[in-house]
């Protein structure tokens, strides 16, 4: 579990060295202009598009540890070859390698940590997970922001060496993990819950709301902070461009800061909630939102209820990091595991592909109805969750209750286990 979590960092840290700095090195040191940037950014989210379907089954069927290493390996290539690339053909492959890459490392990563938890310490875990990766990304772009020059090529290069290096470390340390074996009857019988692949999973219900809540998750935050909030920000509140980077990191800090203590708030309660206070936590914030771009206080007022907005954005992300992702893990049958991780990397990949798309036009134009149509998704959210909830057994929605069963079992008096044999 330790490696498993060292190699999740190290590969985020990597990313934090270049993504925030991708358009930028594209369009100007480059000199490919704005429109190759663009196709750039949508190549990236694409290759991960097409990678995913195809790799949880492979997952089941090979294991998550040679997934995670033949992708680490595209990723390092992929990452040297952006940054030795100086024309659009070379750029756009290269950033197709790097994309597949690190999309398929995330359902491998995903399955190997529930390969090695089970319900008792599945939810520290992914919250862990979640805490080092947030921590390695912005520990990353800001040593990131201390060596990237416009004016040199070669300090991207050296970015861009430094995440290639990165990802040959996270396929070296999974190259010495030895995940847990499962036994035969294990495998047999997870197998027959499995048959019927993909169809299996679009006919188990409480998947497919999980699925449907994780895209609305998605399209309204993290596809909308660097492009319709982002946008909404400078055009409707007149934020400053270098206040957004003070909202990041503010949005950062709450999540590192807050992680563990949340956690212990999180884990012994009914998972479904708690994502349903994050809808109204999120409600909250884009209300703050509103504020800041269609109220009439002052500059300072309206900059401090726009940081206030990514600061709540925070919370939520550390109240559903130990929820979501050990959900999916707790609804999959043993033999697809992979797939039911790689099947929410996938909607997850579609948020983030449509939330900017839909969210960076009304956040620049359409003041009013941006904010409103965004706190009526938050609310979604609560409503949803809920309804999902009726769909979990005790367990998957409270994991907590496994490790009191598990209690009461091992002090049972034998003389009461024999009776009720």
């Amino acid at each position: 579990m330790r490696r498993i979590q060292a190699g999740s960092a190290l590969s985020a840290f990597g990313l934090g060295f270049t993504v925030p700095y991708l358009y930028v090195y594209v369009a100007q040191v480059r000199d490919l202009g704005a429109t190759t940037a663009g196709a750039v950014l949508g190549v990236f989210a694409m290759a991960a598009l097409v990678a995913l379907p195809f790799t949880g089954r492979v997952i089941d069927r090979r294991g998550p540890l040679p997934v995670l290493v033949v992708a680490a390996l595209l990723a390092s290539v992929g990452a040297l070859a952006l940054g030795l690339a100086a024309n659009v053909v070379a750029v756009v492959v290269a950033a197709a390698l790097l994309g597949a890459g690190t999309a398929v490392m995330q359902p491998a990563l995903a399955t190997m940590l529930v390969r090695c938890s089970d319900a008792t310490n599945r939810t520290r875990a992914f919250a862990m997970q979640f805490f080092l990766q947030n921590l390695g990304l912005g520990v990353g772009g800001l040593i990131g922001g201390q060596i990237v020059d416009k004016d040199r090529a070669e300090s991207f290069l050296l970015l861009f060496g430094i995440e290639a290096v990165m990802f040959l470390v996270l396929a070296g340390i999974a190259v010495t993990i030895k995940l847990p074996v499962r036994s035969a009857a294990e495998a047999a019988s997870s197998a027959q819950r499995a048959k019927g692949g993909m169809r299996a999973l679009l006919g188990h219900r409480a998947m497919v709301q999980l699925c449907v809540l994780g895209f609305i998750l998605f399209f309204a935050c993290y596809g909308q902070f660097e492009s319709g909030l982002a946008a909404y920000g400078t055009e409707a509140a007149g934020i400053e461009p270098a206040t957004l980077g003070t909202a990041l990191a503010a949005n950062t800090a709450v999540i590192v800061i807050a992680q563990f203590l949340v956690l212990k708030f999180v884990e012994r309660r009914k998972r479904t909630r708690m994502i349903a206070a994050v809808g109204l936590i999120w409600a909250v914030a884009w209300i703050f939102a509103g504020y800041a771009g269609l109220g009439s206080g002052s500059q300072a007022m309206a900059t401090a209820a726009f940081i206030t907005t990514y600061t709540l954005f925070g919370l939520g992300e550390a109240m559903l990091s130990p929820t979501v992702a050990p959900l999916v893990a707790d609804l999959a049958p043993e033999s697809m595991v992979g797939q039911y991780n790689s099947a929410f990397a996938l909607v997850k990949q579609l948020a983030l592909a449509v939330g900017p798309a839909v969210g960076g036009p009304m956040g620049a134009a359409l003041h009013g109805p941006y904010i409103v149509t965004f706190i009526l998704f938050s609310l979604a959210i609560t409503v949803l969750a809920i309804r999902m909830g009726r769909e979990l057994t005790p367990v998957q929605n409270q994991p907590f209750l496994a490790t009191q069963t598990r209690v009461i079992a091992v002090h049972k008096p034998a003389e009461q286990v024999e009776a009720a044999v």
